[in-house]
């Protein structure tokens, strides 16, 4: 089991715990001791289900609409209308988006529509194959920071920087054709 916490001045501590089976966040207000549940309508996904519709789809919007799955119409096993942040499953959204991103065999960046993406790790050479094709601040890595003071700081590494030389020597032996065909139509 993971645990972690976050502090947020306006809200008190958000306590997150991720496990196998279940997400479950609590909120502590800082002037009440009451912890208040989650609760959401349907089976939760949990963070493995939520990290293998990534690695089963190669390629995944973390939310929004576009020519590929997004992760947080899974969750929400629907289409979402407007924010998924007014959505009954936003909080359990939130948790497994950040779950996912914090994987290290996910590439989080903005390769699809300029939308924050997520591509598993096996398409990365792919990824590289094409990158002449793509705008190259979308290839960027997203990171994420929160700082001692609670301060979030969204920091992106430059394509090629965070590229591993095993995807570039892997990048070098796929065709291009190879390569579109790994990562899926939406590029075409």
């Amino acid at each position: 089991m993971r645990s972690e916490s976050q502090t947020n001045p306006a809200m008190g501590r958000l306590l997150q715990s991720v496990n196998e089976r279940t997400v479950v966040a609590i909120v502590v207000e800082r002037d009440k001791d009451a912890c208040s549940w989650i609760h959401t309508d349907g089976p939760e996904m949990t963070p493995n289900q939520a990290f293998e519709f990534v690695r089963k789809h190669g390629v995944v919007l973390e939310s929004g609409r576009g020519p590929v799955p997004s992760l947080a119409e899974a969750v929400a096993q629907g289409p979402l209308k407007g924010s998924w942040w007014s959505h009954p499953k936003s909080k359990e959204i939130f948790a497994l988006t950040r779950s996912v991103r914090d994987n290290d065999d996910v590439l989080v960046c903005r390769v699809v529509c300029g939308k924050v993406t997520f591509v598993h790790r096996r398409l990365w050479p792919a990824l590289v194959r094409l990158a002449a094709r793509l705008p190259r601040t979308h290839l960027g890595q997203i990171k994420e920071e929160h700082t001692p003071s609670g301060r979030h700081i969204v920091r992106t590494v430059p394509y090629p920087d965070w590229v591993s030389a095993e995807a570039s020597r892997l990048a070098l032996k796929l065709s291009e054709s190879e390569a579109i065909a790994q990562v899926g139509t939406w590029l075409t």
